[in-house]
């Protein structure tokens, strides 16, 4: 997909959407220094460039229930790609699973993992062992408490972009 020409004002856009998620038209202007109508307009456009995936709320999951947080580590004992398409394929069938990312280096992937409990936890490893996913070795740290949860700042990735 072709990459738009953004300007201060797209910035501002996404910026805003980033920090408050969706907005009305007035309120989104407003909160960007701009008319509603072109405001729009631009809303419109990003949208449709894809710079938008979507919008959601942020959940307090501690007021919901107790949870397990786990960072997990693991490498794959081969590296073609068909294993890792059916490691992936798995991990995205998974609903523990709320965050993973392939990696050079040490480890092929890091994984965030939200369980209700260690011994569901356990459960959850047991099943990868169960589904034989070439897993040569795996980590876990257990979380005891959030130091840092950010969004990324949209105006400096952009402004180091355009350099």
């Amino acid at each position: 997909m072709k990459r738009l020409a953004l300007d201060a004002a797209d910035i501002r856009i996404l910026s805003a959407l980033q920090q408050h998620g969706q907005l009305s038209k007035a309120r989104l202007a407003e909160v960007c220094s701009l008319s509603a109508t072109p405001c729009w307009a631009r809303l419109t456009r990003l949208k449709a460039a894809g710079y938008i995936r979507g919008y959601r709320a942020e959940i307090a999951l501690g007021h919901l229930a107790d949870f397990a947080q786990v960072i997990m580590t693991v490498s794959l004992s081969r590296h073609r790609k068909a294993d890792f398409d059916r490691f992936e394929a798995y991990i995205n069938s998974r609903d523990e699973i709320i965050d993973c990312i392939a990696t050079g280096g040490g480890v092929d992937y890091i994984m965030k993992v939200i369980s209700p409990s260690l011994t569901a936890f356990q459960a959850f490893v047991d099943d990868i062992h169960a589904e034989d996913l070439g897993i040569d070795r795996y980590m876990t740290h257990f979380a005891t408490r959030q130091i840092k949860s950010a969004l990324p700042n949209i105006a400096k990735l952009a402004t180091a972009r355009a350099k």
